[in-house]
């Protein structure tokens, strides 16, 4: 078995890259950015990223810096930038334009072709849980393969090759859904088809998941199970970027937090420093009790 690459945590802990076994590098259409002990690689990075839609400033001024090997929760209500950054990563906004700056950097880059980034930064939205639902004869394991072509189907004219089949595979058995390979989407529970997501997003096998709103419509049960996953997933070394107004999302590897409202940073600290009553009160914009329980964080409305 190969060895796993070693990538620096930026608080000094180590976190091995994931190890897929039988899954070769995929070769990749945009240069990988380099990581040395004095600096992580940045997975992205926003300097002072403004974004205006209509008449409302969305994300204004927004700086942040996320490298390899920090798993990152960025935690505000609904309308407070969230989605616009996701939106940023994904192409579909862009910045105001500064002169010979560049606001939003990814992989080190200021330029990238969304289909070449998913390669190493794998996304999933609940856009494409809704795409996925309206086509009802769709099965898991083409579900997956469409992940290799960035669309919601296997290109007539593609070629499947045996080992694009093989990582799908394996993608799915990393998710503990290769029970739900023969099955059509459209049969899956909700929980099951955001493990099918994610095992799309992982054939690549990326160095790191961005997750938006990963438990939105699970029950309890399903979320604990999800919740888990994505456990796993951080303690094999990909790095997860999670995007929520779900407090209990946050899992216990997730340890630095980024609070948003009103398209700013209002907070950007460990999560014992940034989740607490006060922090969250003036974020959400009403009393917010928070509590502790172990190693997992919960909130009510005061």
């Amino acid at each position: 078995e190969c060895p796993a690459r070693i990538i620096r945590h930026p608080l000094g802990r180590h976190t091995p890259r994931p190890h897929f076994p039988h899954m070769p590098e995929p070769m990749p259409s945009i240069s990988r950015p380099t990581d040395t002990d004095s600096a992580p690689a940045s997975l992205i990075e926003l300097d002072r990223a403004s974004v205006v839609r209509g008449d409302n400033t969305v994300l204004d001024a927004l700086s942040l810096r996320i490298v390899a090997g920090q798993h990152t929760a960025i935690l505000g209500p609904n309308g407070c930038g969230k989605s616009s950054f996701i939106k940023l990563i994904t192409r579909e906004l862009y910045p105001l334009a500064r002169e010979g700056e560049s606001p939003v950097k990814v992989l080190g880059q200021d330029r990238w072709n969304i289909n070449a980034l998913r390669t190493q930064l794998g996304i999933v939205t609940g856009d494409l849980t809704r795409d996925l639902l309206d086509m009802p004869d769709l099965g898991v394991e083409e579900a997956v393969m469409t992940g290799f072509f960035a669309s919601l189907v296997v290109p007539e004219e593609a070629e499947v090759t045996d080992d694009m089949r093989a990582r799908v595979s394996e993608a799915l058995a990393l998710v503990d859904a290769s029970t739900l390979a023969t099955r059509n989407v459209a049969e899956l529970s909700t929980g099951e088809l955001r493990r099918v997501l994610i095992a799309r997003a992982l054939v690549h096998r990326p160095q790191a998941l961005l997750l938006d709103e990963p438990t939105a419509g699970l029950d309890l049960v399903a979320q604990h199970a999800f919740l888990q996953l994505l456990r796993g997933l951080a303690q094999q070394g990909i790095t997860l970027v999670l995007v929520t107004h779900h407090l209990e999302e946050i899992i216990p590897e997730i340890d630095r937090v980024i609070l948003l409202r009103a398209g700013t940073v209002r907070a950007d600290a460990n999560r014992a420093t940034a989740l607490t009553s006060d922090n969250l009160s003036a974020v959400f914009g009403g009393a917010v009790q928070v509590r502790r329980e172990g190693s997992r964080y919960f909130a009510t409305s005061a």
